[in-house]
């Protein structure tokens, strides 16, 4: 997981440390910087700008005030995006009583209001209608609130746009994160299940295999040592029945333990599987018998298994398509994926998934093309099938 430079000084501002389900918290669980949620503080600028259009302007109260109530909203800032999700937003409902209290006296406080509405979208769990619903009423009161004090309309009428546009983008950012990161744990969730059970079957083949063997491997031993003093060659054919049912076992164990190669694989087309028609797109595939028979290095299958993560994942995000398909076929001494949708295609444009695949194609020898057009993109990997075991 990449770990931020910066996550060092935020988990120690102010003496707190991010709470595991705050927003600085969640955005260190999904390697994104802490200063990326930080950051949006900037747009408390207006709180020095908004004087310029106001009648009494940068007078002497306005700067008391500041100096007042704009540590109070920096802790209430901090405070959003540090403390649990249960208690977070109470500071949104801070900064939201925080204008409504200096609102007569002071209209930089129009600005704690507007973080106070997007904090409450992006803290809060509840549905966008319920969020609206919640804006409208927090508007009407902001709009009857400032009228009593004679605020004109021309200084109101944007509070109520800015909010809910600004709000809803937030509250549905959010929410789309929450579900993203709920899809990726049920995809562990998925390759974890996957691992296990074919551990579990790997250890009932290993020990039906084994306890046989080893029982008979055992009496012919007995039966050797008995014999070798009245009959030689009974106890030589004896002992080489151990051999040959010794190199039998052993054959079956290699057997055996070439399914626990394939995990992986396996685990990767569960989770495409799941993560494809979780989001409405049809998934299916096709698997060589010939290569389930032989097996895969594990340098390849990694390879393969890798490939079809990252091209699935490219896929669910950028295709729009309506059904997908991955193939592994053999082709000789080369084994070949093909990962194809109906999506609307469209340009490539390199990156990180994009470059670590090829690159770990092309070091054991393989060949990558992605071809994207209008009928769709397809993804053809090929890697040659005497790749040493190491990789």
């Amino acid at each position: 997981m990449h770990t931020d430079a910066t996550a060092p000084a935020m988990r120690n501002f102010a003496g707190l440390r991010p709470a595991p389900d705050s927003i600085i918290g969640s955005a260190q669980r999904q390697g994104r910087p802490a200063w990326s949620e930080g950051i949006h503080v900037l747009w408390s600028v207006w709180v020095f700008v908004v004087p310029m259009f106001s009648p009494h302007g940068y007078d002497l109260r306005w700067l008391l005030l500041t100096l007042l109530s704009y540590p109070v909203f920096i802790a209430l800032f901090a405070g959003a995006l540090l403390l649990p999700a249960r208690r977070s937003p109470w500071c949104a409902l801070g900064m939201i009583a925080l204008c409504f209290g200096l609102l007569p006296w002071y209209v930089s406080s129009l600005s704690y209001f507007v973080f106070g509405c997007v904090f409450l979208g992006a803290l809060s769990h509840a549905s966008v209608w319920r969020y609206v619903l919640a804006l409208i009423v927090l508007n009407a009161a902001l709009l009857g609130w400032a009228r009593v004090f004679g605020y004109p309309w021309a200084a109101l009428v944007w509070m109520p746009v800015t909010t809910v546009m600004i709000g809803l983008l937030v509250h549905v950012e959010r929410l789309k994160n929450r579900q993203d990161a709920a899809l990726r744990l049920s995809h562990e969730e998925v390759r974890r299940l996957a691992a296990i059970g074919e551990r579990e079957r790997i250890g009932r083949d290993l020990h039906d295999l084994l306890g046989q063997t080893l029982s008979m491997v055992a009496l012919k031993a007995d039966l050797a040592a008995r014999l070798v003093e009245r009959d030689p060659d009974g106890a030589q054919r004896e002992i080489g029945e151990v051999g040959g049912i010794a190199r039998d076992a052993l054959a079956q164990v290699r057997q055996a333990v070439s399914g626990i190669r394939a995990a992986g694989l396996a685990a990767e087309l569960a989770s495409a599987r799941l993560l494809l028609e979780t989001g409405g797109i049809a998934f299916g595939y096709s698997l060589d018998a010939r290569i389930a028979e032989s097996g895969l290095s594990p340098a390849v299958e990694t390879a393969l298994a890798m490939t079809l993560r990252e091209s699935v994942t490219n896929l669910q995000r950028h295709a729009r398509a309506r059904s997908a398909r991955a193939q592994f076929s053999r082709e000789g001494g080369v084994v070949r994926l093909q990962v194809s949708d109906d999506g609307r295609g469209g340009a490539i444009v390199p990156g990180n998934g994009l470059s670590g695949m090829r690159e770990r194609i092309e070091a054991l020898g393989g060949q990558l093309r992605i071809d994207s057009g209008a009928d769709g993109t397809r993804v053809d990997a090929r890697i040659p099938l005497g790749v040493p075991q190491a990789g």
